[in-house]
């Protein structure tokens, strides 16, 4: 190993290549193809990087090659749960593969959204997967002006920017509600926060159903602006009780509201689901784990995750998916909270 370094100067990949006793082109590949190399070269070329605490420039390489190796991912929260089985899917796609991933929160805004993706199109990553289809103008012509593959995560619709996978929000809503009716429950209502254009179509989902029925009573909807949480739900829930005391069932927009409103019922001493009935959506993990089991629909976060990185990876090596649009469903859980 060769000497000193100045810590405050950038380490080049040719000050690797001098640490390691390589040429460059070697030092090059054992960090961008380490299979071509001898397992000693590039342990002496890792030692290196770990020794002069190198990092690659990606905008230098995007110059030299057109795109990085990096898959950017644009999702609405970092906080929300139903994003972290997302982004386990992503990263145990691309686990095994050079490529890495660039997340970037749009935090519900369509302002942040078209910010994030100037500054992506200017990393020219390998691919970019997005979570929705609900766009500004702005932010889909950001879309279609990247040459890059791109996924849109998390819903289905019928003019994807170029490949897609997701399910019907709006034919979910109306299962829930469905199996409401099922079961006996007729007072139904629907309580949601942060309506996004996700939960939206949820709620028009439950009001599809409902109005069919000739049961829909816009009294019995209650929804905030504000995150949904587990509070939160306990909150909305007495309001309701407070403007529908004769409801006998309630549809929540996510489950952690719908956990909310069971602890509500539980300090009421409100049977569930003798007296009222509780249906969530999503099937985080704590629906399975409540006393009683929360029914709920459960929608395939981790498959949509890890299907859209092997979407991305497929099309840039020429083998675009066919079908680009799938549609991968979701599952009624039907549990203890509608047993009736």
């Amino acid at each position: 190993m060769s000497a000193k370094y100045d810590k405050y100067k950038a380490v080049t990949l040719k000050d690797v290549a001098a640490t390691a006793d390589v040429s460059v082109i070697t030092a090059s590949r054992a960090l961008r193809t380490p299979d071509i190399v001898s397992e000693k070269v590039r342990l002496r070329v890792e030692q290196a990087v770990s020794t002069l605490g190198y990092r690659p420039n990606l905008a230098a390489r995007a110059l030299a090659s057109s795109t990085t190796s990096t898959i950017g991912v644009l999702i609405p929260s970092v906080t929300n749960l139903v994003f972290a089985e997302v982004m386990r899917g992503i990263y145990d796609a691309v686990e095994n593969t050079p490529n890495q991933v660039q997340l970037g929160n749009t935090r519900y805004t369509n302002r942040k959204e078209e910010e994030l993706l100037r500054v992506f199109a200017a990393q020219r990553p390998m691919g970019l997967i997005v979570s929705g289809i609900d766009h500004s103008e702005t932010a889909r012509g950001l879309l279609n002006s990247f040459t890059c593959p791109v996924v849109q995560i998390m819903d289905i619709g019928p003019d994807p920017i170029d490949m897609m996978i997701g399910f019907d929000h709006r034919e979910g809503g109306r299962a829930a509600v469905r199996h409401l009716l099922a079961k006996g429950y007729r007072r139904i209502g629907f309580i949601g926060a942060r309506m996004d254009p996700r939960a939206q179509r949820r709620l028009d989902g439950y009001s599809d159903i409902l109005q069919a029925e000739g049961l829909y009573d816009e009294t019995l909807i209650l929804t905030s602006p504000q995150p949904s949480s587990v509070m939160r739900g306990s909150e909305m829930f007495v309001d309701f009780l407070e403007r529908a005391p004769d409801a006998d069932a309630v549809f929540f927009n996510n489950d952690d509201m719908a956990l909310g409103a069971l602890f509500e019922c539980q300090r009421r001493r409100i049977r569930v689901p003798q007296d009222f009935g509780i249906m969530g959506y999503n099937d985080l993990d704590y629906a399975a784990a409540s006393a009683p089991t929360i029914s709920t629909i459960r929608t395939l976060r981790y498959e949509m995750g890890r299907r859209a990185v092997e979407m991305v990876i497929a099309t840039s090596q020429g083998a675009r998916p066919d079908p680009a649009v799938v549609n991968v469903g979701y599952e009624l859980k039907a549990r203890q909270s509608t047993a009736r």
